[in-house]
């Protein structure tokens, strides 16, 4: 590990001498590239740094120490037992910042929510969630911008697409995906009993233009009118967008926009982040795999979360961490569950570097 670092602190000292030469000055295309890696390489290198200096102040405090007799020489020692506390904590932050990163999470990313088994109760849970990730988008500041939203008469939903953009955006809700099991009392319900519903929910990375070619031979471009849960929200003109992508079969279906080619535009957008997602997953890595494997692939079939009404308690079942704040958790407070889910993923990740090692 220490070799790795001293690599990265040599080439952020490096970068920066190229960054203050008249030959770089020059160049804006290669001023900016050499920017941006310096950039990159800064955590490590600095508390590198911060590291080294550390480990120096306590080797000069643990030679003193062999100097002293009596009081001083206690503190001494005192102080080297925490510095030496002191430098295993910043071991681990440094093994932390040494890990790969998803390239994916800087990204936007396209969320769908869909309802699952118990009919409309489960339509109407599918909106709760709707309404919680658009809450906790507003919070984050990132952009909400609805794709598709399949209406029920009494006030639930069959099926929302999302396109949410933000820096970040991916990294913070990629743990969503999965089922999502709600345990609550409809107020269909006369004698009180418990009813348990499901709802589906994915989120997928958005993909840059350069990373997804689309050929128009391979697509079906569909016109419809939009449909909805009747009355004003039904539209009397074909604006509404359906793609078929041969190759891989997805479907996508656009009709928020009264305008046929701002649905094109939107439906292309998820058909580019299905499809990365979907060619990504085929050649997943074996770090892919095992953070999967704690956070959840989204299958259908795999219940990662429940929500229980009666308890007011939201369970995830991928950490094992229960939560007793329904009311605030569905205004879009979510931050002490992803942070705790993303702490898991590096711990597992920390397990794993260390077994290789």
């Amino acid at each position: 590990m220490f070799a790795k670092l001293q690599s990265v602190a040599a080439r952020y000292d490096e970068l920066g001498d190229l960054l203050s030469s008249p030959d770089t000055l020059a160049d804006m295309e290669r001023w900016t590239r050499l920017s941006r890696e310096r950039a990159e390489l800064e955590p490590v290198a600095l508390g590198y740094k911060a590291y080294e200096q550390k480990r120096a102040e306590m080797e000069a405090a643990a030679a003193e120490a062999q100097k002293e007799t009596g009081e001083m020489k206690e503190l001494l020692e005192e102080e080297v037992f925490s510095l030496k506390n002191r430098l295993a904590e910043m071991e681990k932050q440094l093994k932390i910042l040494l890990l790969p990163k998803d390239k994916n999470d800087e990204r936007g990313c396209t969320l769908e929510i869909r309802a699952g088994a118990g009919g409309e109760e489960a339509a109407l849970f599918a909106y709760d969630l709707y309404r919680m990730y658009m809450a906790y988008c507003e919070r984050r500041r990132f952009r909400w911008e609805v794709v598709d939203l399949n209406e029920t008469e009494l006030g639930g939903m069959k099926e929302a697409i999302v396109n949410i953009e933000g820096r970040g955006a991916y990294a913070r809700l990629k743990y969503e995906s999965g089922v999502h099991r709600v345990q609550r009392v409809p107020e269909t319900e006369s004698q009180g009993r418990i009813h348990t519903s499901t709802v589906t929910v994915a989120v997928l990375p958005e993909a840059e233009e350069v990373e997804v070619q689309l050929d128009e031979k391979d697509i079906r471009v569909d016109l419809f009118r939009s449909s909805g849960a009747g009355g004003q929200k039904v539209n009397k003109t074909e604006t509404a967008i359906r793609l078929t992508h041969f190759p891989t079969g997805i479907v996508v279906t656009c009709q928020d926009e009264r305008s046929q080619l701002k649905n094109k535009e939107k439906a292309y957008r998820v058909l580019k982040n299905r499809l990365y997602d979907y060619y990504n997953g085929a050649a997943a890595s074996k770090e892919a795999a095992d953070r999967r494997s704690l956070v959840g692939t989204g299958d259908r079939s795999e219940r990662i979360r429940t929500y229980n009404f009666p308890q007011s308690r939201i369970t995830d079942h991928r950490i094992g961490l229960s939560l007793h704040a329904m009311e605030s958790f569905l205004a879009g407070d979510l931050d002490e569950m992803i942070d705790a889910l993303a702490r898991a993923d590096t711990e597992r990740r920390l397990a794993s570097v260390s077994e290789e090692a």
